[in-house]
């Protein structure tokens, strides 16, 4: 369907003022809706010592378990944990989602009541590619105030999320590739630790105070886990093998750097096994590595029913109560599910376990449950008790969340000036593409309702009166097209912005790629409306994954190419910002641009090294040896500037004596020197 925008009385500024106070503006919040679930208040029972809040938290955790039956005992080892009434112990849920802002696809946050939604931000593969610690650390500090505005508004029964997923992105078709920060162990290392600082409340460096958190982060999925379903092997049952020395130097190190500098209170293993052994029945793993070698301190999570596929997909486990088993005495404490729940009893009376395996676990889950203060009376009354409604969905995180979405994207191509536009010389507009008008598609997935949303098309409107739009395909698939009627849009603008790229139907959890090009007949569209076109096209991205666009990249007829991700709810201002140079884009791709030949690799293998004897390629830009569509760490900007590496201990250059940097701050518009580090340009690392 080709549509005209409809004529406005404002002109195109005043829209475009319009529509960014809107997205800044802060939805009305009413009362509250519901005590949040505590104990130990008013009403308890004197001298009780897990209420003593003077009392170490072991001692207090101890005391409390002590008080427990059995039954009570088996009962809080499902991530739906009831409620202990007499001994005042409300009911809690363990399984909450905040990847890139507060979601209620768990069971522990409601976004139904007063509070009807939360910021959302940039799928993290976007902000990934601001090569940016201190944005990540903001975007965690958002989402750990948001998180105990919701609990304090009584609308969750948990303060326990899990996320960051922290697995390397080693294969271009995974279908959460999105939800990491990129390929680099030592990049999603600092995203990890400063991410969860960030929820959970500490500074984004030094010593930190592990009895006080404000929320729980989680850091998932440990370990070796980036397959979902590739030609029929699934993540239920697939068996990575994996090489001591790819697991030390490329699968660990992000957990690591997640528990020893972001000292993180939660940890989640995977469906998957790593050498035959499932990572939830892995002693060596969870017990050894996580909280001997690294000092772990908290809590670790199966993913939903990963014990219950040990037994019964993978066979690993020989009865449900074996596989109880095999979790609780490798150091897994709450199952996601109830599977545990179910067969804990029986394996207890078979001698497979023992009390003390239960307490064992026990023991850091009601940690967790303290250090946040659930067990310190109304947790209104303590240390984060002032939060409130009036703290979500704030001007200044939203503000934040447009911020976000600026400095991820990535300009791939822009020949001959074709970017920036100008709004003076576009008399009339072409937006083509699925991707321009459905704001959900910005989003990515484990999502939450956002504060505010606008499509691209809607932003593009508010810098040109005459906008006309045709969808060209109904979905990323692309399987039914109007090519003719996006063609006739193309030949009667000035300018054409297509918005292609791919969407959740092709890219999630559940779902891998078989391909690396776009799909359908996406490419005979992008074509089909450069051929059409008065002069060199835009062409804009929307996708977590890489794909294949070489011959976008080689056409001169596709002027420029920008890759924005899944960007969020300011997304759609964001990309607007960035055509009409009034943001410089600074992004650099968080994870390498594979050609489509690169599907002849089996996703199954592991290996990271490259092996000439065989012509298997490696992967990452740290070991893959063939060609590529667009490097690790590239991207290009509107402005000229260089730098270069001095040695160390030598002065770091002035801004002076920088080339390029007046350009940079004319050209590119108010502030864009803040997006550069200039003592970090003498010493930034060969890796990008």
């Amino acid at each position: 369907m080709v549509r005209r925008a409809r004529s406005s009385s404002l002109d195109a500024a005043a829209v475009a003022v319009v529509l960014l106070l809107q997205l800044l503006a802060s939805p009305p919040h009413a009362v509250v809706a519901a005590d949040p679930p505590y104990t130990c208040g008013a009403g308890a029972p004197p001298n009780i010592p897990f209420c003593d809040r003077g009392l170490p938290i072991d001692r207090r955790v101890e005391d409390l378990v002590s008080r427990m039956t059995v039954e009570e005992k088996i009962s809080q080892l499902g991530d739906q944990a009831p409620a202990i009434p007499r001994l005042g112990v409300p009911a809690y849920k363990w399984w909450s989602e905040a990847l890139h802002g507060l979601s209620d696809q768990g069971r522990g946050i409601h976004l139904a009541g007063p509070l009807r939604a939360a910021t959302s931000f940039p799928q993290v593969i976007l902000a990934a590619a601001s090569f940016n610690p201190h944005l990540w650390y903001r975007i965690g500090q958002v989402i750990g105030v948001e998180a105990r505005a919701v609990y304090n508004n009584g609308q969750a029964e948990g303060l326990t999320f899990w996320a960051p997923n922290i697995n390397v992105f080693r294969d271009p078709r995974w279908g959460r590739g999105q939800e990491t920060p990129g390929e680099d162990p030592t990049m999603t290392g600092k995203y990890a630790a400063v991410f969860v600082r960030g929820v959970q409340g500490y500074a984004i460096a030094g010593p930190v105070n592990s009895t006080d958190l404000e929320a729980s982060a989680c850091c998932k999925h440990f370990t070796a886990y980036d397959l979902e379903n590739w030609k029929g092997v699934t993540r239920y049952v697939f068996d990575a093998q994996v090489t001591a020395q790819d697991l030390e130097d490329t699968y660990n190190p992000p957990f690591k750097s997640c528990v020893e500098d972001g000292h993180a209170s939660g940890i989640m293993c995977s469906y998957n096994r790593v050498n035959g052994v499932p990572t939830c029945a892995d002693y060596n793993l969870l017990s050894k590595t996580a909280r001997q070698s690294w000092g772990f301190y908290g809590y670790i999570t199966s993913d939903c029913d990963a014990v219950s596929i040990i037994h019964d997909a993978q066979g690993y486990a020989k009865t449900a109560e074996d596989a109880v088993a095999d979790v609780l005495k490798a150091g897994m404490d709450v199952n996601c599910g109830n599977y545990v729940q179910q067969h804990g009893a029986s394996a207890l009376q078979q001698g497979k376990i023992t009390e003390q395996d239960i307490d064992r676990a026990l023991h850091n889950l009601f940690a967790v449950r303290m250090r946040l203060g659930l067990f310190n009376g109304d947790p209104r009354r303590n240390r984060f008790g002032n939060i409130g409604a009036d703290q979500v969905c704030t001007p200044e995180h939203q503000n934040l969340a447009l911020e976000a979405a600026q400095d991820g994207i990535v300009l791939l191509k822009n020949d001959a000036g074709a970017l920036p536009l100008s709004k003076s010389s576009v008399a009339s507009l072409g937006v083509i593409g699925f991707n321009a008008n459905d704001a959900k598609r910005l989003l990515g997935n484990y999502f939450g309702p956002p504060c505010v949303t606008a499509t691209p098309l809607q932003a593009l409107q508010g810098y040109v009166k005459d906008t006309r739009f045709a969808a060209g395909c109904n979905a990323a698939a692309c399987n039914v097209t109007a090519i003719p009627e996006a063609v006739q849009v193309a030949s009667s603008v000035d300018t054409v912005v297509l918005f292609m790229g791919l969407d959740q139907d092709q890219e999630r959890e559940e779902v891998d790629r078989l391909d690396l090009t776009l799909p359908g007949q996406q490419q005979s569209l992008i074509e089909s409306v450069a051929n059409a076109a008065k002069k060199p096209v835009i062409l804009v991205l929307l996708c977590g994954g890489p794909v294949d666009v070489s011959f976008a990249k080689t056409n001169p007829k596709i002027g420029a190419i920008l890759w924005a991700g899944y960007p969020g709810e300011a997304g759609g201002l964001a990309i607007a910002q960035v055509l009409f140079g009034e943001h410089n884009p600074g992004g650099r791709l968080p994870v390498t641009w594979y050609p489509q030949d690169f599907t002849k690799v089996p996703m199954t293998d592991m290996r990271m090294r490259a092996d000439p004897a065989t012509g298997y390629p490696g992967r990452t830009y740290r070991f893959y040896k063939g060609p590529t569509v667009f490097d690790f760490g590239y991207g290009l900007s509107y402005s000229k500037y260089s730098h270069s590496f001095v040695a160390s201990g030598t002065k770091p250059p002035k801004m002076s004596d920088i080339a390029g940097v007046k350009a940079m701050t004319t050209t590119a518009g108010p502030g864009a020197a803040a997006m550069y580090d200039v003592e970090a340009m003498g010493t930034r690392r060969a890796s990008g």
